[in-house]
């Protein structure tokens, strides 16, 4: 314990916000500091990153949809968690190096953010991969903790919280009171999910094949949930699925709406069902003290209109969502000392 506390002197301890499409880890006092897509760009065939090691983040990112025959540019996380040990591996050991210098023998604790729904396998490939990319000690909370923590809720009060978490490849939605989730659901259909929704609805009433980059750009750009004052429109590129040949095409955002009612429709009703299993007093705290949102999807517009008209309560939407996980990995960071024995660690299973 002695020997761990000096080394935590010398090391810069992180947290990471693991995250299917993004990556971002903060350091303790100095918040955020790195911020990058979940994406690496290595040799076809091998798990060799291309640039010495470099090809990762958004050098990787620009690759996506673009490479040769030889080059695979990778997501190796896929609805929350990991579908690429190795790669994982490499893209996590290059943000420690970046963030954390090349120093093997000062390897910093590491705080790491996971879906709830996470199974036990996957709990142990988190643990693996960043013991193995430099991580002296790993500790796990979870991601609604986490966010909610980040956006300032007061999840340690005997009050309900609730948030709901829209990333890329999960949905969380969890009630929360007296530092510790109540109820709690978690779906694996998210952002990835709207994107592909609109890739769909291109290629069946356009003929047009688009990129995922292309449509989370439209999802962006154009992107609703209820009517707006003013209604969008964009030009699309991509290959015409008949005469095989680049071509462009004018959609609007009614189109888009139309395209994204059914992964909107399974994350509304998850969390119709995550407030039918409130107890009653959290239920009625909840009158008062509303949704929150975070997370990229909660920046589609609309959303919180729709979902305050599904359940009759306020909807927010957090500070900064995008960041609002990462934020909270730094609190537990700051007070790792007293909150470590309420996180799930690698040193557990020992």
């Amino acid at each position: 314990m002695i020997f761990d506390s000096l080394l935590g002197m010398f090391s810069v301890d992180m947290g990471i916000d693991l995250g299917t499409c993004n990556t971002l880890v903060c350091v303790k006092g100095e918040g955020i500091v790195l911020n990058e897509p979940s994406v690496v760009a290595v040799k076809r065939g091998t798990n060799k990153v291309l640039n010495d090691g470099n090809a990762v983040g958004l050098v990787a990112k620009e690759m996506l949809g673009k490479t040769p025959g030889s080059i695979s540019a990778i997501r190796p996380l896929k609805d929350g968690v990991i579908a690429d040990f190795d790669i994982t591996e490499a893209m996590l050991g290059y943000f420690i190096r970046k963030v954390h210098g090349r120093s093997n023998f000062f390897k910093p604790r590491v705080v790491i953010s996971v879906p709830s729904g996470i199974t036990a396998v996957e709990k142990r490939a988190v643990y693996n991969s960043a013991e193995r990319a430099g991580a002296r000690r790993v500790y796990l909370v979870e991601e609604p903790m986490a966010a909610g923590i980040g956006a300032g809720l007061p999840v340690a009060e005997a009050t309900a919280s609730m948030i709901v978490d829209i990333g890329g490849g999960t949905t969380e939605v969890a009630i929360m009171s007296l530092a510790d989730i109540a109820v709690c659901e978690s779906i694996r259909v998210a952002g990835d999910d709207m994107d592909e929704a609109i890739i769909n609805y291109l290629r069946r009433n356009y003929n047009l094949m688009v990129g995922q980059q292309t449509a989370e750009q439209i999802k962006i750009e154009i992107g609703s949930i209820s009517e707006l004052d003013d209604e969008l429109s964009r030009e699309v590129r991509g290959r015409d699925l008949i005469s095989g040949l680049p071509r462009k095409t004018v959609v609007s955002s009614q189109e888009i709406r139309e395209a994204l009612s059914e992964p909107i429709s399974a994350i509304l009703d998850c969390v119709t069902r995550t407030l039918e299993r409130a107890e009653p007093e959290l239920a009625a705290d909840l009158v008062e003290n509303g949704i929150w949102l975070a997370g990229g999807g909660a920046l589609l517009r609309g959303l919180d209109t729709i979902m305050s008209q599904g359940t009759g309560l306020d909807v927010r939407l957090v500070d900064d969502p995008l960041s609002c996980v990462a934020r909270g990995t730094a609190v537990y960071l700051d007070n790792l000392s007293l909150w470590k024995e309420t996180m799930e660690s690698d040193a557990d299973e020992l």
